[in-house]
């Protein structure tokens, strides 16, 4: 009968009202039962419910009001200010670690964004040809190019921070600068190819303060199912990832997840569809190792950085199609000195 009642109000060419949630919507997972209501108007009370940005969730809600009652929010970390002496040795020095021959584009768009981001000084280690493009786009970034592992223990010993795996490839290469670099006891950011080849059994994890970046295609390798699967239930995903790698894992995709191995979860309800394209999953990696280096736990980190991430692509989305992974950092930086400012 309730099936039947909400075909009935689909149907009724009405404008459907739906409170809390349409029926016939998953809460958590955004998945639709069977049927649901088509709603105009949703309006969601106490929190946020993951199913609304999820899957079918936004185009099944319609407009979204949210009152949460006069319940405390969750907010997101904050940088704090920067002393007026302050000097780029204090602010972290981060080494990103990618861009395979043919994919430089992806490592010099993580190094941009990790400078602009805030970090005090930004390294990059990646194929020789790349040097001289790093160095006309950004000189501030130390590009040095490397042949194998043996080159970049140095470079990754002076480091407080690491990013791994933009346009790094699934290659001998690859493999041969991230072999050693997982015991290494300092905060860690895989994301692209570094997780594909953990996934095939090619690296080892680091023990402790690390972080990855699926998406939900990677995240199915790394779990052993479907894409499908994944997107199914992406709740349930992202905690299995973080509980298999002892990891904090953030989810890419429509309604962004954070989940960290102690099982909390947290979700990013920001964003837009012209954010669906090439390297924008690369600036997000720079960001959130800038982040790290500035003193951020991985689990803050993460939180601040899809938001912030979320953000920019939003407020740049609303000029339409088009938007170039290049165009955020700077946006990225607006937001940050809006939502955590340099000086008191």
């Amino acid at each position: 009968p309730y099936a039947q009642a909400i075909r009935l109000a689909n149907a009724s060419g009405l404008p459907v009202l739906a409170v809390d949630l349409p029926s016939g919507l998953c809460g958590d997972t955004g998945r639709v039962l069977g049927v649901a209501i088509q709603a105009e108007l949703t309006v969601t009370l106490l929190a946020l419910k993951l199913g609304l940005f999820c899957l079918d969730g936004p185009d099944r809600c319609g407009e979204l009001t949210f009152d949460d009652l006069h319940a405390d929010p969750l907010l997101v970390a904050e940088l704090a200010p920067r002393l007026r002496n302050a000097h780029k040795g204090q602010l972290g020095h981060v080494l990103l670690v990618g861009g395979e021959s043919g994919y430089g584009g992806a490592a010099l768009l993580a190094a941009e964004s990790c400078l602009r981001s805030g970090a005090g000084l930004v390294s990059l280690a990646t194929r020789s040809e790349h040097v001289p493009a790093m160095l006309a786009r950004r000189p501030e970034v130390m590009a040095r190019g490397v042949r194998s592992g043996n080159e970049i223990q140095e470079l990754a010993a002076a480091a407080d921070v690491l990013v791994l795996g933009p346009g790094i490839g699934q290659g001998a290469w690859a493999r041969s600068l991230l072999g050693g670099l997982g015991q290494l006891a300092k905060p860690q950011l895989w994301d692209a190819d570094a997780l594909n080849l953990l996934a095939a059994g090619q690296l080892r994890p680091p023990a402790g303060n690390w972080l990855i970046t699926p998406h939900p295609g990677e995240a199915a390798r790394l779990l052993g199912c479907s894409t499908a699967e994944v997107q199914a239930d992406r709740p349930a995903a992202a905690l299995a990832l973080a509980r298999r790698f002892s990891a904090v894992v953030l989810l890419k995709g429509l309604g962004s997840l954070v989940a960290t191995p102690g099982g909390e979860l947290y979700l990013c309800d920001r964003g837009h569809p012209a954010m669906a394209g090439a390297g924008l999953g690369d600036v997000l990696a720079g960001l959130l190792g800038a982040l790290l280096a500035q003193g951020l736990d991985v689990t803050a980190a993460a939180r601040l950085g899809v938001w912030l991430h979320a953000n920019a692509g939003e407020r740049l989305g609303r000029a339409g199609r088009g938007l170039a992974a290049a165009d955020l950092p700077a946006t990225i930086r607006e937001l940050l000195e809006e939502h955590s400012p340099c000086l008191k």
